[in-house]
């Protein structure tokens, strides 16, 4: 009887650790080779990982699917309550937080005995979906700011091309459209939302190399 036990126990342990161990892995490489190479935060990708471990072990801890499930959308719940209370986080940094807690809430299925296979197929998904985005394959991403402009006599429909022409000579984005907001006639001034192709993944890496570049390997540049 003992015997039984102690394989039983093994066997419960020996799954705990390797979900734990397949739950870091499949993190990582959402963070490390997904997230970080556009995005070289060191202090969103250490918060995205210390969340995903803590939640796994967290869950794993409580020994029921139920339970487990449960905390998870408990989880979600806390999370969106203070992303409408703050603004530190942007949506995208906040969409990888939801997705590396919710990770660990399908994982923890692993330490239960749960089926392999199929949390294999989830991971790989969101990991093939995230690439993917991130790639910009297929799609093409605007992105959006508030500006005051005081040119106050571009605003006039008539006048639209060259005030489209005005914003990307002194924004340098490439201004697809505007939304006039609030105008004062007072001060000859327009609250205005300019709409501009963002730059593609590829060379939004290499201005992040660019910018981060040593100052020895610039000096040692032949050009």
């Amino acid at each position: 009887m003992n015997d039984l036990v102690n394989l039983t126990w093994n066997v419960n342990l020996s799954q705990y650790a390797f979900g734990a161990l397949f739950n870091l892995v499949v993190a990582v490489v959402i963070v490390r080779f997904i997230y970080h190479p556009l995005t070289p935060n060191r202090g969103f990708a250490f918060s995205f990982l210390a969340f995903n471990t803590a939640v796994y072990f967290l869950l794993g801890l409580m020994g029921s699917i139920e339970l487990t499930v449960g905390l998870g959308f408990g989880l979600f719940a806390i999370f969106s309550l203070l992303r409408y209370r703050t603004e530190e986080m942007p949506i995208r940094e906040m969409t990888y937080l939801f997705i590396l807690i919710a990770l660990p809430v399908m994982n923890s299925v692993i330490g239960n005995g749960g089926e392999f296979y199929k949390v294999l197929i989830a991971n790989l998904s969101v990991i093939g979906v995230l690439f993917f985005l991130e790639r910009e394959w297929g799609f093409k991403f605007q992105s959006s700011k508030r500006i005051t402009y005081e040119k106050i006599e571009l605003i006039k429909p008539a006048n639209r091309e060259q005030m489209l022409e005005d914003l990307r000579e002194r924004t340098g984005l490439l201004v697809t459209r505007v939304e006039i907001g609030r105008i004062d006639f007072l001060r000859d001034i327009a609250e205005i939302t300019i709409y501009y192709d963002m730059p593609a993944a590829d060379e939004r890496q290499e201005g992040l190399a660019s910018e981060f570049q040593p100052a020895g390997r610039q000096l040692l540049d032949p050009r």
